[in-house]
């Protein structure tokens, strides 16, 4: 039997991140009579999600409901406001206070057509075209480790690079923000660490192996699953947390990219569910639609289990020791090592799997995550769906 070191409701008792294993253990025996049900196609999420939510974004269950409610409209309209803004279009975002979806726009050309969607507007002075021409302008530059990272912000409507305090003064800093505030409209924060992959040692705990590296699994593809590529390189041997075979690293990127595919086989097949570790009940995924900046995310790892927070901002670079990683998805929920790998979902939409973070789950932090569809894309895989 599986090392019982977390206690699990409903199927986390026998699945692992989107597999299970088949050490003569089946459902019937392993599901919980007193498990918690997860949520129906109808239901905007399971009571444990919701209660999750509460503790860590501040919610009452009536707002969390609401909340959900409103960001799936969200994700509904971003893409129709997008296409109505056409070449004014200057980035959106989730608004949680208001629960609507705000558009940037350069002039009101479009905004009836906008407004139509569902979407308020902001007019603004730069495109999300002319921002993101920018940030590939910095992306084309060597940063110092100083340099944690850079990413658009439509809210600010500028390009806003962040570094690390304690190294601000330092020369190689100092030149590569002159460089930066050359290239058009750019910002500099101050942060007080850089983020860091969040991979671990062979320690105790669950998820998958490969050499001495311990990280989690992202979600189910048909045919395997799909993590971070700093977790192992293609023809890697991975096990899983009984220590059997499950299979080999397909495809992996990193850095550049920080994604990376995994097959099943030796008697592992692919699951739709993340784990909720016992804080929710295990969740289902009916898709990948995904969610707006300001939005609700919540994060399964197999070192720091569940926990929630927002999507603070897309399109971000990294600066990680190990190189540089581009079109990331930062959030303000923790990580901690080991986690690398492991599943962001908004409601039941899968969004991306860890790359790597700040800061801890004890004092806080933020995290940064590889969004999924550009793995699926890369590799032909099949999201694995309820």
């Amino acid at each position: 039997m599986r090392r019982t070191t977390v206690i699990r409701t409903g199927l986390s008792a026998l699945l692992l991140l989107g597999t299970w294993a088949t050490a003569g253990i089946t459902p019937a025996t392993a599901a919980s009579p007193t498990a918690e049900a997860p949520a129906s196609a109808d239901a905007p999420a399971s009571a444990g999600l919701l209660s999750a939510m509460q503790k860590d974004l501040g919610l009452t269950k009536s707002q969390a409901t609401a909340r959900l409610a409103a960001e799936k409209t969200a994700t509904a309209v971003e893409g129709k406001a997008r296409q109505a803004a056409g070449s004014t279009y200057g980035g959106s975002w989730f608004t949680p206070d208001t629960g609507k979806l705000t558009v940037a726009v350069t002039s009101d050309r479009n905004a009836d057509a906008v407004r139509a969607t569902g979407a308020t507007i902001r007019l603004v002075k730069n495109s999300a075209r002319q921002l993101d021409t920018v940030k590939e302008r910095l992306d084309a530059l060597d940063a110092p480790t100083g340099v944690s990272g850079w990413r658009v912000d439509p809210k600010s409507n500028q390009v806003v690079v962040s570094v690390v305090a304690a190294q601000k003064n330092d020369n190689d800093v100092r030149d590569f923000v002159t460089r930066a505030l050359k290239t058009g409209p750019v910002t500099v924060e101050e942060i007080a660490e850089a983020p860091r992959t969040t991979a671990a040692g062979t320690v105790g705990g669950d998820p998958y192996y490969t050499g001495n590296v311990r990280c989690s699994i992202g979600f189910s593809v048909h045919g395997g699953f799909v993590t971070a590529g700093h977790c192992g390189q293609t023809g890697a041997a991975v096990r899983g947390w009984d220590n059997s075979a499950i299979g080999n690293f397909q495809g992996s990127s990193f850095p550049g990219n920080d994604y990376a595919w995994v097959n099943v086989a030796n008697g592992w097949w692919t699951v739709p569910v993340v784990l909720g570790w016992g804080t929710v009940s295990d969740q289902l995924v009916r898709g990948s639609n995904e969610a707006p900046v300001g939005a609700s995310i919540c994060r399964s790892g197999s070192t720091t289990h569940w926990h929630c927070g927002n999507v603070q901002a897309k399109n971000v670079t990294v600066n990680y020791s190990q190189g540089t990683v581009y079109s990331l998805t930062q959030t303000s929920v923790c990580v901690e090592g080991g986690d690398s790998g492991g599943a962001y979902i908004s409601g039941d939409q899968a969004q991306g799997v860890t790359s790597g973070g700040s800061g801890n789950c004890t004092a806080g932090g933020q995290s940064i995550y590889q969004p999924i569809k550009p793995i699926l894309s890369r590799y032909g895989l099949t999201l694995h769906t309820a």
